[in-house]
């Protein structure tokens, strides 16, 4: 519980979507309890950092940020580091001044305290949740750590295994965001394709969309719509073809995390050889059902042993491919991990080089998108802010209104694209109805 008087805190979060969530619900639950959320360390009682760890860049700049905190905030205010560097490197932070809690979930009740969480049974969802959101886009976190393994990947570690939202509580959840005039409902976990293993019965993520899917359609129709997050290759099966055909409401949208298109790497990275195959194919399905689809991958080049001729076949690959965007990495050697005593670690200039190279397809292939949503007959925009008043279609693409679409942020407005301007589409609100 608060003490009798009210203290103030600060919060900042570094790294995923799942960060974001976890920052939120922290927010809302000291919110709660009567604690007053301030713009600045020196302002609060307590500064609390959710940090990250997936990269040693990421747990570098963690310590970097807790550093600040530690420096800015008053003497008698206390700095506590939680999140994933907190688990694999609690020392660390410990010697730079703060209150390392690993558990997230259990500052929940109280951001000054205990000092010594009880651990998160790891068979146990973290009793994080949201009433609200402060974006006219939801997230909505379904799933927590990941039991995969990749060679490269620190996260396991960082999170543990995987463990599922229980459905209910996901559909609970659900309701009050939309509720709360949440029109768009993103999905987020650590590793999606390991939702519903756990639970008992098992589930599938597309059972879970399909349960979604049937909460949405009590909404007007085209008022509401559910995004996906980053999927797995593994997951682009034929289910998942069947879902996504018979849904009305998730956004044309995929974003997979591929990491390489030839196979000796991805068996290096510990993942599947075919994967490059699994996705190729998927897209060819989901092209029939989605005629304007937006297609994301993540990919890691450098990666120990990629020759010219590996790096060669993922460029080839992404060239072929109808790539909307990409998020390219080059390989960091992250201690603790398998691949950081791989042989034939590529040099951080050709890393670099590679990563450019890709970038610059990516590019390429996105400022030919907008070109292609310019010509669309109609898009569907979550209204996020006003003056200028702007938003994201189903396409996942800044879009920004010629006038007003006459609907409420949060809202979705049916549009008519107009141009391009930069890394915008300008649209023009649809008279007949405004709203979807």
């Amino acid at each position: 519980m608060p003490h009798d008087d009210p203290k103030r805190f600060y919060l900042a979060s570094l790294g995923c979507k799942v960060n974001q969530y976890e920052s939120r619900a922290l927010a809302e639950a000291w919110e709660r309890a009567g604690f007053i959320r301030v713009d600045s360390p020196e302002r609060a009682d307590v500064a609390v950092l959710l940090t990250c760890a997936v990269t040693a860049r990421a747990e570098a700049e963690s310590r970097r940020l807790v550093r600040g905190l530690v420096r800015q905030a008053g003497p008698a205010a206390r700095v506590v580091a939680t999140g994933c560097a907190a688990v694999v490197s609690p020392e660390a932070l410990a010697a730079l001044g703060a209150t390392v809690v690993p558990d997230k979930a259990g500052l929940a009740g109280h951001p000054l305290g205990p000092d010594n969480t009880a651990p998160r049974p790891p068979d146990v969802f973290p009793d994080l949740r949201l009433s609200g959101h402060d974006r006219a886009r939801g997230l909505l976190k379904v799933q927590d750590g990941c039991s995969h393994g990749c060679t490269y990947c620190i996260v396991p570690a960082a999170r543990g295994p995987s463990v599922s939202r229980p459905l209910p509580d996901i559909l609970d959840e659900a309701g009050r965001l939309l509720r709360a005039g949440r029109r768009e409902i993103g999905l987020t976990g650590i590793n999606l394709g390991h939702f519903g293993r756990d639970l008992r019965p098992a589930l599938t993520f597309w059972d879970l969309v399909a349960a979604l899917d049937t909460l949405l359609d009590a909404e007007p129709a085209g008022s509401a719509r559910l995004r996906l997050g980053s999927l797995d290759p593994d997951m682009l099966t034929d289910a998942g073809v069947a879902a996504l055909a018979r849904s009305r409401h998730v956004c044309p949208h995929l974003h997979i995390s591929l990491q390489s298109a030839d196979p000796g790497i991805l068996a290096a990275m510990g993942r599947r050889p075919g994967d490059a195959d699994r996705l190729s194919r998927f897209v060819d399905k989901m092209s029939r059902q989605w005629p304007v689809m937006a297609l994301g991958c993540d990919i890691l080049t450098g990666f120990p042993g990629e020759s010219e001729a590996a790096f060669a076949r993922t460029a080839d690959f992404l060239a072929a491919l109808p790539l909307t965007y990409a998020h390219v990495f080059p390989y960091s050697r992250r201690p603790g991990t398998p691949a950081a005593g791989l042989p034939g670690q590529v040099p951080r200039p050709v890393q670099a080089e590679r990563a450019r190279r890709l970038r610059e397809l990516a590019e390429a292939k996105s400022r030919a998108f907008l070109q292609a949503l310019s010509r669309a007959p109609g898009l569907e925009v979550a209204v996020e802010r006003r003056e200028p008043t702007v938003g994201s279609c189903g396409q996942y693409v800044d879009c920004r209104f010629e006038g007003d679409p006459g609907v409420p942020v949060g809202a979705i407005a049916r549009a008519r694209p107009v141009g391009v301007d930069g890394a915008l589409v300008v649209v023009s609100a649809l008279t007949e109805g405004g709203a979807a």
